[in-house]
């Protein structure tokens, strides 16, 4: 396997399948916090870098799943404006991915994630509900192309935008899918560009394709079947985690 792939050891290969099974998870609804251990996970077993690259295309491969699943299921009103955003981001991102420093990134979603985490507890607590602005939607999408493009990490910036719109649970999961669909399908172009893609990277995520579908199918369901009452605490939880998840990375790389 390691002359046809990137697995050059059996821990490669095993951890990469944790991996790939947790991100599906979040992209089939199951919390944003899974898709955030995906290159970490990877990381511990093979560089950074490398990781991405190899991750990139099994998140098409689940962004299809994702996107069958959910089919029907999306807000038009956020994706319009939302995408062309996130458009700007990602070319923002390409044009200085070669002095962005992903750990700076990681660290700033990070901190920005768990100050709208804790703005959502004092108000529940407080009895306040936080209100959706519209006109946000440009900034937090802008943002979210661009960190999701350096880092893999435009999850928390969407939710930030979107939660607050309180959703229906299908809607909501339906309109996530589809935008980072989309906004996964535009990065292939540029980090082509950047030679990210060779032979034995493409081998290695379609290895992985039966674990996408299985993965996302089983988020899918569990979506499906929660409530209200139950999806928007616990999504919120997963956004504080997250945040803390982020800002650990973030301090780690920057020491």
């Amino acid at each position: 396997m390691a002359d046809w792939t990137v697995f050059a050891t059996p821990a490669m290969f095993w951890v990469t399948v944790l991996a790939v099974a947790l991100v599906g998870l979040s992209k089939g609804g199951l919390g944003g916090a899974f898709a955030l251990m995906g290159v970490p996970v990877m990381s511990l077993v093979m560089p950074p870098v490398l990781a991405a690259a190899v991750l990139l295309p099994i998140l098409l491969m689940m962004d299809a799943v994702s996107l069958w699943h959910w089919r029907g299921w999306r807000d038009g009103s956020v994706l319009r404006v939302m995408l062309p955003a996130a458009l700007i981001g990602i070319a923002l991102g390409w044009a200085t991915a070669a002095v962005t420093s992903d750990a700076v990134v990681r660290l700033i979603v990070g901190v920005v994630a768990l100050g709208f985490a804790a703005r959502a507890l004092l108000g529940r607590y407080l009895g306040r509900a936080m209100r959706h602005r519209p006109a946000m939607g440009w900034i937090w999408g802008a943002i979210a192309g661009f960190t999701s493009f350096v880092a893999h990490a435009g999850g928390p910036l969407f939710q930030i935008h979107v939660l607050p719109k309180r959703l229906d649970p299908k809607l909501y999961t339906g309109t996530s899918v589809t935008f980072f669909a989309i906004v996964n399908a535009i990065k292939v172009l540029p980090y082509a560009v950047l030679g990210m893609f060779q032979n034995d990277v493409l081998v290695s995520a379609a290895l992985m394709l039966p674990l996408s579908v299985v993965s996302v199918s089983i988020g899918a369901a569990i979506i499906r079947r929660m409530s209200p009452e139950v999806f928007y605490p616990f999504t919120y939880a997963m956004v504080a985690i997250v945040g803390v998840k982020l800002v650990y990375d973030g301090l780690a790389g920057l020491v």
